[in-house]
């Protein structure tokens, strides 16, 4: 395996592992913790999420660029799964969220049936990045 493929890998699958971690476990679960309030776990929710999208955008360019340096070597649709990605990070950091904030602002904790629905796109994105991701990673395995 080449450095640019080890580098794919390991950028591929440790960011599915904070998106499962983070994403899929810890934010369903900080609602049943003792003593959460809903104000509260968004709180949380809101700082996590914020620092888990500045990780994702480091990530994002380190496979874009090891895609770069691998060109033209690298097949057109490994470089389209990598600006997939990144794609989707920017519509959920840059879109979702920021709206997700705005409503919670306007109104409250629950924020009725729009933020309901801005979630579920959010949840939307982030299946789709663990898609991507588990298709970046064995891609690269697979040479």
């Amino acid at each position: 395996m080449d450095v640019v493929s080890a580098v794919q890998v390991a950028v591929a699958f440790t960011w599915l592992g904070m998106v499962l971690g983070i994403s899929f476990l810890e934010t369903p679960l900080k609602f049943r913790a003792p003593g959460i309030t809903v104000q509260l776990g968004v709180g949380i929710g809101r700082l996590v999420f914020r620092a888990l999208n500045a990780v994702e955008a480091v990530f994002a360019v380190t496979l874009a660029v090891a895609v770069v340096l691998a060109l033209p070597e690298v097949p057109w649709w490994r470089a389209g799964l990598t600006a997939a990605v990144a794609l989707v990070v920017a519509l959920g950091a840059g879109v979702l969220r920021p709206r997700m904030d705005a409503r919670l602002r306007i109104g409250g904790a629950t924020g009725g049936r729009a933020r309901r629905g801005l979630h579920i796109g959010y949840v939307v994105l982030e299946c789709l990045k663990v898609l991507l991701l588990v298709t970046i990673g064995v891609a690269a395995l697979a040479g």
